[in-house]
């Protein structure tokens, strides 16, 4: 995978397929990679030229272990888009990467035709900024958790009712968690608390954004209610909703067919 020099650091990404620019950006602590699973194969059949990329904090690029903002990765994000031929691109983001394209879509409208924004919000809660206290208050206390403990709960956090009553659905997942990294690195630590600007509103600001836009909402999603996504519909004007059922905040990986037919419609428009 090439790396790029952008705005003062190293931004890995990867090109598959040929067409129309679509440029993938991942939620907090995951690598670019994870798209490969399912997006990127469905978007690349379509014709597409799909991006994915490490965003800062993520090795190879630039960990930025001393700290960094949702505007950094914001600006990381036009840079890339512009270091591979300029907008205006499909830009589609999943939990932090959603807050990215959204801002993105506001700052930069030349930059982007189409935002699709999974498990967003537009609106800073008190159970959120707990939650991400406590993630870094873990990282900095040095505790790590053993890798059974930590798959159980990352899948009770992320994966639908129906699938953690499915035995052999749930059983492959556990086995992919345990295996699949333990503690946070420093960088990872950086991006947590990043998802939106602390003690703000956004709703306000996103009726601004002009880009074709869709958000699509994971129904059991306990880490992002599915209300808050509507609330971003509903401030970006024009907006479309899809609501995926039988899904939690891994959507994207639990329920994929769902998800990639839902983006693929509306990248086409």
């Amino acid at each position: 995978m090439p790396i790029a020099k952008l705005n003062g650091i190293d931004l890995n990404y990867d090109v598959t397929g040929n067409g129309p620019l679509v440029v993938m950006v991942m939620g907090t602590g995951s690598p670019g990679r994870v798209w490969k699973t399912h997006q990127v194969p469905a978007l690349v059949k379509q014709g597409y030229r799909v991006v994915t990329f490490d965003n800062r904090g993520i090795a190879p690029s630039s960990e930025c272990a001393g700290g960094m903002t949702l505007d950094d990765l914001v600006a990381d994000t036009a840079a890339l888009i512009e270091h591979l031929g300029g907008g205006p691109a499909r830009v589609v983001g999943t939990s932090m990467g959603a807050r990215v394209t959204q801002e993105l879509a506001l700052a930069r409208p030349d930059l982007v035709s189409h935002a699709v924004m999974m498990a967003t919000f537009g609106t800073s809660t008190t159970f959120r900024a707990q939650m991400s206290k406590g993630e870094k208050d873990l990282h900095d206390a040095g505790v790590e958790l053993p890798a059974s403990y930590r798959a159980v709960m990352t899948a009770m956090q992320n994966f639908s009712p129906k699938t953690l009553a499915d035995d052999a659905a749930i059983g492959d997942w556990l086995a992919v968690l345990e295996y699949s990294g333990g503690r946070k690195t420093a960088g990872a630590r950086a991006q947590i608390g990043l998802e939106m600007r602390a003690g703000t509103d956004r709703l306000a600001a996103y009726r601004r954004i002009s880009a074709k836009s869709l958000v699509i909402g994971f129904a059991d999603d306990r880490m992002i209610p599915v209300q808050q996504c509507r609330d971003v519909a509903a401030a970006i004007p024009g907006a479309r909703f899809v609501e995926i059922a039988d899904t939690g905040h891994f959507g994207y990986l639990e329920r994929p067919d769902a998800v990639n037919a839902a983006i693929v419609e509306f990248l086409a428009q």
